[in-house]
């Protein structure tokens, strides 16, 4: 098996891609539109705007620590971290979603002040302008990191394009509310389009943290991926074949598997080595960042069905 010379190139038993140009792109969006932002809510003085710009800031924030963990994510296994450490996108995707629950009370407490103590909006059409160009930036921000999560299946990415989406449907929602104070002068519209707002980022943080902390605590495959897997060895199953306790987990874009392959004793073993390595190959094929471990028994010894473990997932 051949590793590649250059660890940011994607390798065979593994994904160590670097992908911390589209953090870069993300902070650099962040910064352009929290300006714009904060640049609407202080001609507007709507709270809806300020709370939308001041969202913003954990957009650049969370870009921040998602790049940190994009580039240590990319590098390959050493003598320190043996399977590599692609699990440092699951810390940024959890202070990612912690610091979107921080933006959503910020929002809630600056929307509840000013419900209690309504102020009069300006220059309304200028700001919705405003927010309507930093809202298309982060839209398409966003559909770019969606993207890129999904062919490289990154975590960190996905939060980021998720936080970013969060953020273009807060702004729909208080170009909405602030648009709606200007055609019925209710000046309460605009704080409670706020207190909406922020409670929908509060759902979409608590999300990314549940995402987060169930990838630290190794959780398995998708049940599509360990299908896959099943599918892969029914076919090399027979009478003198078989397997037994499959188990996964994911460390950020790597997927973990392993498994015990049961051949008959009187092979040599080059025929079970050559065996192993044909389903290694079919299995990384099917599954991009699958690392996969596999546990030769003689399927004719009692001993290899006698060794179960719980939680191992069952094959047939």
């Amino acid at each position: 098996m051949s590793v590649s010379e250059n660890p940011k190139q994607a390798q065979r038993g593994g994904v160590h891609v670097d992908l911390s140009r589209w953090a870069v792109l993300a902070i650099i969006v962040g910064v352009v539109v929290f300006a714009l932002k904060m640049w609407a809510a202080y001609r507007t003085h709507s709270v809806g705007l300020l709370s939308d710009g001041l969202e913003s800031i954990t957009n650049i924030v969370a870009a921040v620590v998602a790049l940190l963990a994009l580039r240590r994510a990319s590098m390959p296994p050493n003598a320190r971290f043996h399977f590599g450490q692609g699990k440092a996108e699951y810390f940024s995707a959890l202070v990612e979603g912690a610091l979107i629950l921080v933006a959503a009370a910020l929002i809630i407490v600056e929307a509840a002040d000013r419900l209690v103590h309504p102020t009069s909006l300006d220059h309304l059409a200028f700001g919705l302008s405003i927010a309507a160009v930093a809202s298309v930036f982060n839209g398409a921000t966003a559909w770019a990191l969606f993207r890129a999560s999904k062919a490289h299946s990154s975590l960190v990415l996905q939060a980021d394009a998720k936080h970013l989406l969060a953020d273009v449907w807060t702004s729909v929602g208080v170009i909405v509310g602030v648009g709606l104070v200007g055609l019925t002068g209710l000046k309460q519209l605009d704080p409670i389009v706020g207190i909406v707002v922020g409670l929908n980022i509060v759902y979409t943080g608590i999300g990314l943290l549940r995402q987060s902390v169930s990838g630290l605590m190794d959780v398995a495959l998708p049940s599509a991926d360990h299908q896959v897997i099943i599918d892969i060895l029914s076919k090399h199953r027979n009478t003198d074949i078989d397997f037994h306790q499959l188990q996964t987990r994911a460390a950020g874009r790597n997927r973990f598997v392993g498994f015990h392959l049961l051949v008959p004793s009187a092979w040599t073993v080059q025929q079970g080595y050559n065996l192993i390595c044909e389903l290694e190959f079919e299995i990384e094929a099917a599954l991009r960042g699958a690392i996969v471990d596999i546990i030769l028994q003689p399927i004719d010894d009692p001993r290899a069905h006698a060794d179960q473990h719980q939680g191992a997932q069952p094959l047939w």
